[in-house]
C-alpha cells in the first residue's frame, strides 16, 4: 500500500504500522513568464485587427472588402488553431465559397445576423448561432446581406498540406510552411499580394 506523504499524519493516527513514504519528486508549480508586452488576458476588441485585410489574389481580394478580422490566437501565440474575431460590413462576405482537404471551420455568431450559404442552401443565422465545417465536406462561406455589422468567432486548425477548392471560382490555394499560395486550377500561380 502506497501511503501518500500528505494523507501520512491520517494514516499513522490510526494505522500506526504503517510508515510515511515520501513522493519521488516535490509538486513544483509553473507559471507562464509572458515578456513586458503581453497580457494573459484582454478585451477581444481591444487586440489591432489584422494590417493585411486579405492573402486572397486581386481579383477575389475585392470580394472580402469589409471583412476586418482580430487574429486572437495569434496574439496569444497559439500555433495548432487559430481564433479570429471577425466584423463583416454590410454587402461584405467571409471568403469565397469553399472548403479544405485537412482543416476544420467553426463559427459562433456573436452579433448580427449573416447568411450562411453552401453549395446547397441558405440558411439566415442570429446571435447565439454556431457552425461547424469537417474537412472535405460541404463548401460554405457567409454573407452579410443586412444594414447592421456581423460578428462572429472563427476558430481553424494549422494541419500542415492544406489545400482548399473554391467550387465556383477558378482559384486553389495549399498551406504551406505556414502561408498560403494560390494558383489556377490548371496550376498556374497568381501573382502574390503585397
Amino acid at each position: 500500500m502506497v501511503v501518500y506523504f500528505l494523507f501520512t499524519p491520517f494514516f499513522l493516527k490510526y494505522k500506526p504500522n504503517l510508515q510515511p513514504v515520501p513522493c519521488r519528486k516535490k509538486i513544483q508549480r509553473y507559471h507562464l513568464k509572458m515578456s513586458k508586452n503581453e497580457k494573459i488576458a484582454v478585451k477581444a476588441d481591444q487586440i489591432p485587427s489584422r494590417k493585411r485585410k486579405t492573402v486572397y489574389p486581386a481579383p477575389f481580394s475585392e470580394r472580402v472588402a469589409g471583412r476586418e478580422k482580430r487574429q486572437l490566437g495569434d496574439y496569444f501565440g497559439l500555433k495548432n488553431f487559430g481564433v479570429n474575431l471577425t466584423t463583416l460590413a454590410p454587402g461584405s462576405q467571409s471568403s469565397l465559397l469553399h472548403r479544405h482537404s485537412k482543416q476544420d471551420e467553426f463559427i459562433f455568431i456573436l452579433e448580427g445576423n449573416p447568411t450562411l450559404l453552401t453549395e446547397n442552401e441558405e440558411i439566415l443565422l442570429e446571435p447565439g448561432m454556431c457552425a461547424g465545417f469537417p474537412s472535405q465536406k460541404m463548401a460554405h462561406q457567409l454573407v452579410n446581406r443586412s444594414q447592421k455589422d456581423v460578428i462572429y468567432l472563427e476558430v481553424g486548425d494549422r494541419t500542415a498540406n492544406d489545400t482548399t477548392d473554391y467550387p465556383n471560382d477558378d482559384i486553389v490555394a495549399t498551406f504551406i510552411d505556414g502561408s498560403w499560395v494560390f494558383t489556377h486550377k490548371d496550376g498556374s500561380q497568381y501573382p502574390k499580394n503585397d
